[in-house]
């Protein structure tokens, strides 16, 4: 999988907390804005021997904030509310792309769309309300 991601110019990010758990996290420039992913590993497997929906979840969410983050001037923020329509289950192997945008952005929230997709097939799609936090 490494090779196949790397060559269409995916690179892993090493990043703290849960998202290091919960990848490894791939990410990959696009224009003015970023795509992400994670490479299906057994780890991300549910009883079912499919990716277990909080893993995708957790995907979404980490792109719909990175986004929301750059959005509100790169200061941090937090998910308010988080809606998903699962569409297709992702299988061992496979490779997931996030991406999300912003759909308006007012002085205190931020409203995003995303969607999971392996090989061009939705898989997940997402709205969420997101809230900058002060800054210190």
């Amino acid at each position: 999988m490494e090779a196949m991601t790397t060559g269409a110019g995916w690179q892993v990010r090493a990043l703290g907390g849960f998202i290091a758990h919960a990848g490894p996290l791939w990410a990959r420039r696009e224009g003015e804005g970023w795509a992400y992913g994670f490479a299906i590993g057994p780890q991300h497997l549910n009883p079912a021997g499919v990716v277990h929906g909080g893993a995708l979840l957790t995907l979404m969410d980490h792109a719909m904030s990175t986004v929301a983050w750059e959005a509100a001037g790169r200061v941090p923020c937090v998910t308010l509310q988080l809606d998903s329509h699962f569409a297709a289950p992702v299988g061992a192997g496979q490779f997931v792309e996030a991406r999300a945008q912003v759909v308006r952005r007012t002085g205190s929230l931020v409203f995003m769309r995303g969607e999971l997709q392996v090989g061009g097939s939705l898989v997940l799609a997402a709205q969420a309300l997101m809230k900058p936090l002060a800054k210190p």
